[in-house]
């Protein structure tokens, strides 16, 4: 074995250029390769995560302007949505699971001569797991529905509202002023928000009695499960579309009444995208590498063909096919195995 190598080292030293650019195309392939699945995962990581921080099968609506005539009613009326729609949806919408109305408005809230402009969103219990948001043990509670029924004056604080207004001191169980009404802090949530205004969570029940006592707002979110396929949203939508549309008097087919954000459709897409970049690029790499390895064979033939008279003495004095075979073998595999190591 020590015999080959030896062999092998002194066949490669005399033909350096033709063993280093041999194994550049090898190193260029797999280099190639690593580049192009690196860039692809990590562009599928960077879209993905915008999926990770609420769940994904979430689907959000908001109520608008309609732009048909419906029932001898005319084009052009504001819509809302009430409790009802949320009580419909709970009940006829078998795929929602979770379920939450929000309304929000911006209002100053001050602790001491402390204060800031900050949105206020009142929210259903719900929406803590629609949204992930990060309550940690010793950091207080979220809203439950004993809070949304008896109309609590209960505030969840974010951490840097909660850290402006404090000044390092305990929020939990102080009180801070909402407007001119005073909110208990029972909750802070650590979750980071990548853009927008920090945001304080209330009773959903409480600021509707505080921002629209005709109890009217304009969003609800929810979550689905079954629709795993695009064709299973787009039945959904349409189903949806004509449940709201008989609630809310508006003609199903007006996508300006109703607006629709499907997360769960909103991924599938993407999932399907990323799968097809990810088997475009490595295509595109094995191809490459295939490329380095005919390269290593080209050349390998090249230097058959010049020791032919040398295989044919050592075949005269007695070497087997496979002790000729073997040092081949071996002199493609050590420039394979040292260039692919460079490369990657």
């Amino acid at each position: 074995m020590n015999d080959h190598l030896q062999e092998i080292l002194q066949t490669l030293r005399k033909n350096k250029l033709r063993t280093a650019l041999t194994g550049l195309s090898v190193s260029w392939g797999i280099f190639i390769l690593i580049v192009l699945l690196g860039a692809g995962n990590g562009l599928k990581n960077g879209v993905m995560e915008n999926f990770s921080d609420r769940a994904v099968n979430r689907i959000t609506l908001w109520s608008g302007t309609t732009s048909m005539a419906h029932n001898g009613l005319k084009s052009g009326r504001n819509l809302q949505f009430a409790n009802k729609e949320v009580d419909l949806i709970r009940t006829d919408v078998n795929e929602s699971r979770l379920i939450a109305a929000r309304v929000d408005r911006t209002q100053t809230i001050s602790f001491g001569p402390e204060y800031g402009s900050y949105n206020v969103r009142g929210v259903m219990p719900d929406y803590r797991e629609i949204e992930r948001l990060v309550i940690k043990p010793g950091d207080g509670r979220f809203i439950n529905g004993l809070d949304v029924k008896e109309t609590n004056k209960i505030i969840i604080l974010d951490n840097k509202i909660a850290e402006t207004l404090f000044k390092g001191e305990k929020a939990l169980g102080n009180y801070v002023k909402v407007g001119e009404l005073m909110f208990k802090v029972v909750g802070i949530n650590t979750k980071k928000e990548r853009w927008g205004t920090p945001t304080a969570y209330i009773p959903f029940s409480t600021a509707q009695a505080i921002f629209n006592p005709d109890k009217k707002f304009n969003q609800i979110t929810f979550t689905v499960d079954g629709l795993e396929t695009k064709e299973e949203n787009d039945r959904f939508d349409k189903s949806l579309r004509s449940l709201l549309g008989r609630s809310l008097n508006f003609n199903p087919e007006d996508r300006q009444a109703l607006w629709v954000n499907n997360s769960q459709a909103e991924y599938i897409e993407t999932q399907k995208i990323f799968g097809g970049i990810t088997l475009f690029v490595s295509i595109i790499g094995i191809l490459t590498l295939i490329a380095g390895i005919v390269g290593v064979s080209n050349i390998m033939l090249v230097s058959v063909k010049e020791r032919t008279r040398e295989i044919g003495i050592r075949k005269a004095i007695g070497a087997s096919p496979l002790s000729i075979l073997k040092t081949i073998i071996l002199e493609s595999l050590i420039i394979t195995a040292i260039f692919g190591y460079i490369g990657m």
